[in-house]
C-alpha cells in the first residue's frame, strides 16, 4: 500500500532551501517516490487559519521505501541544507485501502 509524506516548509534561509530543493527530486526518484504537490498556492479552508509558506506531499511505494530514503547516503548528504534552509514539519500517512 502506498505512503504519503505531508511536508509543511517556511524557508529560513532562500539560498540553501534552493540547493536542497534543486537536488532533491532525483533522490527522491532514485528510491521509489514522486512528487504530487510541490510548492503551489495554499488555500485555506473550512474556517481553518493555517496558511503555511510551503507544502509538499510525495507518495512511496512503502514506509520502507522512505526509510532507505531518508537514512541513504545521498539524502543524509544533503539534508544539512534542508535543515539550514528551512523549518520543516512532516508526516508519514498510510493510504486508503478499500475493504473487499
Amino acid at each position: 500500500m502506498s505512503v504519503y509524506i505531508v511536508i509543511e516548509s517556511s524557508v529560513k534561509d532562500a539560498q540553501k532551501y534552493g540547493q536542497y530543493i534543486s537536488q532533491v527530486p532525483g533522490i527522491v526518484a532514485k528510491y521509489g517516490g514522486r512528487y504530487l504537490v510541490r510548492g503551489g498556492k495554499v488555500t485555506s479552508l473550512l474556517g481553518c487559519r493555517w496558511m503555511p509558506e510551503r507544502m509538499i506531499v510525495l507518495e512511496f511505494p512503502s514506509e520502507e521505501c522512505v526509510r532507505e530514503w531518508l537514512y541513504s547516503p545521498e539524502y543524509q548528504a544533503i539534508a544539512p541544507l534542508r535543515e539550514e534552509g528551512a523549518e520543516i514539519r512532516a508526516v508519514l500517512l498510510e493510504g486508503y485501502k478499500e475493504d473487499g
